[in-house]
């Protein structure tokens, strides 16, 4: 039984966090593309097949790619007020990190489904999440998509004027890396 880990960071791929603006002023806001800049996934494998996987995102290193929809383009300053917000309803100081370990990884069609737990904001909660794997040849190419609705986990939406625009509380996560075989 062969038995070996393989790491996994952001020299190999990218995290992003991609929001919605929501409320009856929806379209004043902008749709906003998160990466998460230091990040580390640890896979355990047996033979060729994962057995287990950690993935320890660090919360305060995120920053705003851009923004889509609103009124005006995002300037850099906005930029920065979106990420101190960020940052603020995160409570980054408390709960620097943001991780999701897998119990349990079982092949589907086209790749593998990770059944584990998600902590964000200090709150742990069960997550299926299905890694989608492509074989390149000499790497093979994952990616997944996977909605998280911040309130289940204590973080509040950031909002203005009165709650009429206000980011909505569903974000998607996604996840795309590429690992060269053994």
């Amino acid at each position: 039984m062969d038995t070996s880990a393989r790491t996994i960071d952001p020299s190999m791929g990218e995290l992003l966090v991609r929001t919605k603006s929501a409320g009856p002023a929806a379209r004043l806001g902008h749709d906003l593309t998160i990466v998460m800049e230091e990040w580390l996934a640890e896979v355990s494998w047996d033979e060729d097949r994962p057995t287990a996987l950690s993935v320890i995102v660090q919360s305060a290193s995120l920053s705003v790619l851009r923004g889509e929809g609103g009124v005006k383009s995002l300037s850099g300053a906005e930029k920065a007020l979106v990420r101190s917000n960020a940052l603020r309803a995160l409570d980054v100081k408390r709960h620097p990190t943001i991780a999701y370990r897998s119990d349990e990884i079982m092949a589907t069609e086209d790749g593998y489904r990770l059944v584990g737990s998600l902590a964000i904001h200090g709150k742990t909660d069960p997550r299926a999440i299905d890694l989608r794997v492509t074989d390149l040849g000499d790497t093979w190419r994952m990616t997944c998509d996977s909605a998280v609705r911040q309130s289940e986990f204590g973080v509040k939406p950031y909002s203005l004027m009165m709650g009429s625009l206000r980011v909505a509380d569903d974000v998607t996560v996604s996840f795309t890396a590429s690992l060269l075989k053994d």
